[in-house]
């Protein structure tokens, strides 16, 4: 199905017709969990829970270097082949069931590092859809080696990212892949974006908490004021003047958008939010096509109770490389992101607690009428949750060694040494700012 396609697919948009806004809906009894908002139905998106997700960013990914995480408790490899294809693959040996880690990259080829075990796609098998062992440990095991294949995931490299195709059913084939959603159907661009036109920064930050209430998190408008308060350099956002929306939702196969406007209609529109399935977010005010900034956070499913999420700030100001520099700005943005996401935690873990422990059920939710985006979000979730199954696709349990899970937690919250790096670094860059200018008016005394 193309985009053009989907295009023109008829979309749901609340405010046509009878207008249901913030305020009408919060009035009376309150929304449950659970509860469905519209006569609609819930499962409007087409996309599950298996899909296209963006997992690491372009200039991340090194030439000769891995690049080891998980999806869905499913231990993976990304690394570039010989001609820099980013190829994704499943971190296991075909030859003993090792892992890739510890191995090394040399001439194109991924190596075992337990029986150096050569595995590249080229050499004696010229299907570049395979990824084949060469040999393993010498020339004479060549026609066995030759045998045996990687077992991987469909990898695309577009706009700085690099996406995968996730199933939870790695392939030794990719021609076996039936590809049931375009990835342009998840790309900024396809939905009036010129990110092309935009400066942006960027983090990673992991969190050990349920991946799907981080999501939740994002989808919601008001926490904002409470939490972020003092943390969003916007003097409009803080907890003195919290408040709530009349708010415009638009839903079709591809996204579900909700448009948050001041009741004060002299004030216009405070926000967008957009939500991508099955793990993008986009932020953003004004038109797609004039819109000064979009955030685009990608939500990536590690394990259980881990997650990690790449945050992109896209801006049409501030553009200039120097400038940027000569303020800090890179360093500057970064210390709100983690300022941000660190203040998030603490409710996520909990969130994730109550959620394991049973605790958030229909009788002791009560949603409100801002809710109503975060409620076609976990309409959509819990459908492609019964369908898809993906936490069943490879499950772990209390005697589960848990070596793929605990490593990969490199960034803040959950690890806050780049967090302090970064302050480290800013104070290092002003103090610089500051003395270099003093010692210069000393020499010319």
């Amino acid at each position: 199905m193309t985009s053009e396609t989907l295009n023109s697919g008829k979309s749901l948009n609340l405010s046509s017709g009878s207008n249901v806004t913030s305020s009408s809906l919060s009035q009376g009894t309150n929304l449950k969990a659970g509860e469905h908002i519209s006569k609609q139905p819930a499962d409007q998106l087409s996309s599950g829970l298996l899909g296209w997700y963006a997992v690491r960013n372009s200039c991340g990914l090194k030439n000769e270097e891995l690049y080891f995480f998980s999806m869905f408790n499913e231990p993976l490899v990304l690394y570039r082949d010989k001609n820099s294809r980013p190829r994704c693959i499943k971190d296991l040996c075909p030859h003993r069931g090792a892992s890739f880690q510890g191995g090394q990259f040399n001439s194109g080829e991924i190596v075992c590092p337990y029986h150096g075990g050569r595995f590249s796609s080229e050499g004696n098998c010229t299907n570049l859809d395979r990824i084949t062992c060469q040999h393993i440990i010498d020339s004479n095991y060549n026609n066995y080696a030759k045998k045996i294949h990687l077992y991987q995931y469909p990898c695309v490299e577009k706009d700085g990212y690099i996406y995968i195709y996730y199933t939870g059913k790695a392939k030794t084939n990719l021609n076996e892949f039936d590809l049931k959603e375009s990835l342009d159907d998840s790309i900024p661009d396809s939905y009036g974006f010129r990110t092309s036109e935009y400066a942006y920064e960027e983090v990673y930050v992991d969190f050990k908490c349920d991946w799907a209430r981080i999501i939740e998190n994002h989808l919601d408008i008001l926490h904002i004021f409470w939490i972020h308060g003092e943390t969003i350099p916007d003097k409009d956002v803080n907890r003195q003047v919290i408040t709530s929306f009349n708010q415009d939702i638009t839903r079709d196969s591809r996204h579900i958008e909700s448009k948050y406007n001041h009741k004060d209609k002299s004030k216009g529109e405070f926000i967008t939010l957009k939500f991508i399935p099955p793990g993008r977010v986009l932020i953003y005010k004004g038109s797609p096509e004039t819109a000064r900034y979009i955030q685009v956070l990608d939500h990536i499913p590690l394990a259980n109770n881990r997650a990690r999420v790449i945050v992109r700030h896209y801006r049409k100001f501030l553009k200039n490389k120097f400038i940027t520099k000569l303020f800090i700005f890179k360093l500057l943005q970064h210390r709100i992101f983690y300022k941000i996401f660190s203040e998030d935690y603490l409710v996520l873990k909990t969130q994730t607690f109550n959620q394991q422990m049973g605790y958030i059920k229909k009788d002791n939710i009560k949603l409100l009428g801002e809710d109503k985006m975060i409620q076609y979000y976990w309409d959509w979730y819990q459908n492609a949750l019964n369908k898809d199954k993906p936490w069943e696709l490879h499950q772990t349990n209390s005697q589960t060694n848990s070596v793929h899970f605990d490593t990969p937690m490199l960034y803040p919250p959950e690890n806050p040494e780049l967090a302090k790096n970064n302050e480290r670094n800013i104070v290092i860059q002003i103090l610089i700012r500051i003395l270099v200018p003093i010692g210069i008016v000393m020499l010319i005394i």
